[in-house]
């Protein structure tokens, strides 16, 4: 089948209605049994395990390293510093290797022990001595943009972190390198129509400056790999809990000097990524894996979870909105400052373009600094950047709502982008259902009945964020097997339910019941490619390839019929598991017998094997519009939230109970960004929450309430079946909502995150 662009592929009726059928997750039985294999359960034969030495400072010189003790201790295979391995030049985050020379963040690998077990391996740490000599460093984003601030790359600043392009947060516009030395690693601006005279013709203006800590994407599975390599070739075999298994591949191909096809990368199942798990450390472990010529596992511990992998980064978001007596808006200046760590990566692009073109405004300019500094570089998490710029803005929308003393559903509504409405960066809005969703939260009852929560002494707040959504090639093979089913194989990681939505559309292109299909995610050398899970493209793009190839293998199977039972194909159906003649049901061959017809000697048949392959050229935005209910207490600054209300427009729900599961799960992980989650570093750089006791993940207990979702459907012209990408959208508004519900409980604007209680108390004692 020839490949497509642009337009979404057509899936005819057939006798089954799958899409949009609400069904359990296929791997739900497996993980709930303990039955799935994950990466720690890998076992091979002459496996040593790692475990990482890892550095004290943020920023230092290292003057010796003894591996003596360790490397004498029974059971220790090896010792390794950067002077076992060949002198890379660190260019990303993945080539950072061990730390030669200079360390650069508190939590950077600078010896690699290897051993026969993990606690032996654990025993071993203590008794490698590394001497520093500490150097000043620059920490906070205002640290690292002060004047005469130590510079993470004196020689030059590295290339940026491949996690935020596979995420689709590369969005073009004007980005200028900076020319004197400093840690800014870029700027980006975007602009439209007159600033000075948008402000000019306000009535009302409102400024707030928003800071925002890190949190950390704490998956329950933490990062984990292990390498081997084949000792009669150079073919090199990687497991990996990863995202993007072709990433992986290109990596390690790339560090070892290989060509991608002697590099197999095997996805294991995912604990969870959320943005995180793209490609890190298997590159030094195929490294480490060359030298030792042993197989190597490496498991991170939670702490190291914490502070060696790519959590978020800090910011500080600065709003100015303008708008007239009636509304409508006239300007906004919005300029974002991110501490992406020691590599360049951080979110700005994605951040500007969606907070500097959710409203129609006539006069706009959206800037931001990629800043670097002396911690862990950061990755993608779910929407990366917008969480962040959602919360600012959306809080400043609220501000002028009172201001003006209008509805702020309405004023919304009012100034809302639609079909006509151009992005920030000139180029025209795809179609999306920003209205429909601020419609649907407008005509619920906990909007509706807000008074009486107010009574009650609770407030109600309402936000809205949005994603543009993540394009890409994909394909898919797709063959029927002897025993009647449908074996679908995708090159894309299954995290989050996506394999059971490729089950319902091949069901319904195919005609035959979802339990009669089979989802395999093959290695990188199997028949299928896929991009990085991530950026809410996974249904979007590879769900195109899988109807394909579901299609091409119909058309070859009623293409054999046709032959053997000698009809014109368009005059066959499949049903109930077999292929039959139109309204003559006697005269039908069962799927299972025509495939075995071509798998045996003498058959005359071909195999019924089809192929899908599709690029997705065409983004189908996402919105969420969330509403909370929360009580304040004024003593303790205790928050509870009571109700969190979350409408999105899902485009076509191909499977609605694992889009309301996205739905729950990415407003819950909003949750933790509102009230919970901050990475914290002491002044000397090293991070002191550094594991669950300290970092405050939100727990059922804490952050329970009562959740309803809402699935509002503008089908997408590009997704397969109308659908779009789900999972990002809904981790979006909750920040904001949560901090404008504070607002309207409290009468307290918070502009910090996380709003914790002693934070609400420190207000309210300054609102006094």
């Amino acid at each position: 089948m020839t490949a497509t662009t642009m337009a979404a592929v057509s899936i005819p009726p057939t006798s089954v209605s799958a899409i949009g059928r609400r069904t359990r997750l296929v791997e739900g039985e497996s993980k709930v049994t303990g039955k799935i294999r994950f990466v720690s359960d890998i076992s091979l034969p002459g496996m040593l395990h790692a475990r990482f030495v890892v550095s004290p400072h943020a920023h230092a010189r290292i003057t010796s390293i003894d591996t003596g003790a360790a490397a004498a201790l029974p059971g220790v295979a090896a010792v390794l510093t950067a002077s076992d391995l060949p002198n890379v030049p660190p260019v990303s985050r993945q080539r950072l290797l061990l730390a030669r020379d200079r360390v650069i963040f508190a939590g950077q690998p600078v010896a690699l022990i290897l051993a026969e077990s993990e606690a032996i391996a654990e025993d071993a740490l203590e008794l490698v001595s590394v001497q520093y000599e500490p150097l000043p460093a620059a920490v906070t984003l205002e640290q690292a943009l002060a004047e005469g601030a130590p510079l993470v790359w004196p020689g030059g600043k590295p290339g940026e972190s491949e996690e935020a392009a596979a995420h689709g947060a590369d969005v073009g516009g004007e980005d200028a390198q900076e020319n004197k030395a400093s840690n800014i690693a870029s700027h980006s601006q975007f602009d439209r129509g007159d600033l000075a005279a948008g402000f000019a013709a306000a009535d009302q203006i409102i400024e707030r400056t928003f800071t925002l800590s890190s949190v950390h994407q704490s998956p329950l599975e933490t990062h984990g790999c292990a390498v081997q390599m084949d000792p009669y070739s150079d073919q090199v075999t990687v497991w990996s809990s990863t995202q993007g298994p072709f990433m992986v591949r290109e990596n390690v191909a790339a560090i070892l000097g290989l060509s991608e096809s002697d590099v197999k990368c095997i996805g294991t199942p995912v604990g969870g990524g959320f943005g995180g798990k793209g490609c890190l450390y298997e590159p030094l472990l195929a490294l480490a894996c060359r030298a030792v010529g042993r197989p190597i596992r490496l498991i991170l511990t939670r702490n190291d979870e914490l502070i060696a992998t790519v959590p978020t980064p800090e910011g500080r978001i600065r709003v100015k909105l303008g708008a007239q007596q009636d509304g409508t808006f006239t300007a906004l200046e919005f300029d974002v400052a991110f501490n992406s760590g020691c590599f360049p990566g951080s979110p700005i692009g994605i951040s500007l373009l969606i907070g500097g073109s959710m409203y129609n405004i006539p006069n706009v300019m959206v800037s931001g600094a990629d800043v670097l500094s002396f911690r862990q570089s950061v990755g993608a998490y779910r929407a990366p950047g917008i969480p962040q710029s959602m919360f600012a803005l959306e809080s400043v929308v609220d501000e002028m709502a009172r201001a003006l003393k209008l509805d702020p559903v309405e004023l919304r509504l009012q100034n809302a982008a639609g079909p006509d409405a151009q992005l920030i960066n000139g180029k025209p809005w795809p179609k999306m259902g920003m209205r429909e969703v601020l419609q649907a939260l407008q005509a619920h009852p906990v909007w509706q009945q807000r008074a009486q929560a107010q009574a009650a002494g609770r407030g109600v707040g309402l936000a809205i964020g949005g994603w543009l959504g993540g394009t890409g090639p994909a394909s898919a093979a797709c063959k029927l097997e002897r025993d009647g089913q449908l074996h679908i194989q995708v090159g894309s990681a299954d995290i989050s339910g996506t394999n059971t939505g490729f089950a319902l559309l091949a069901a319904e292109a195919f005609g035959i019941a979802p339990e009669k299909v089979k989802i395999t995610n093959n290695d990188t050398d199997g028949p299928a490619f896929a991009l990085n899970a991530g950026g809410s493209k996974i249904t979007y793009t590879v769900g195109h390839a899988v109807a394909q190839a579901a299609l091409e293998t119909r058309r070859q199977t009623l293409a054999h019929v046709s032959q053997l039972l000698e009809v014109d194909p368009e005059d066959l159906d499949i049903v109930d598991g077999k292929v039959q003649v139109k309204g003559s049901p006697d005269s039908a061959i069962a799927l299972s017998e025509l495939a075995a017809k071509t798998m045996q000697f003498g058959g005359t048949l071909a195999p019924i094997i089809g192929h899908g392959r599709h690029a997705v050229t065409a983004q189908s935005p996402g919105f969420c519009a969330q509403l909370a209910e929360v009580e304040v207490d004024a003593n303790t600054g205790e928050i509870t939230l009571h109700k969190l209300v979350i409408v999105q427009d899902v485009g076509r729900a191909i499977n609605p109970a694992a889009v309301e599961g996205q739905l729950i799960g990415g407003a819950m992980q909003g949750v933790g960004w509102a009230l919970h989650e901050s990475m914290l570093y002491d002044e000397y750089g090293q991070p002191i929450t550094a594991s669950w006791m300290d970092y405050n993940m939100p727990s059922f207990v804490q952050s329970a309430p009562e959740v309803e979702t809402v699935l509002v459907e503008v089908p997408s012209d590009f997704g397969p079946a109308g659908a779009k990408g789900v999972g990002e959208p809904p981790v979006t508004p909750t920040a904001a909502a949560i901090g404008n519900a504070i607002r309207d409980a409290a009468g307290i604007r918070m502009t910090h995150l996380p709003m914790t209680a002693p934070r609400v108390v420190e207000m309210l004692q300054g609102a006094e």
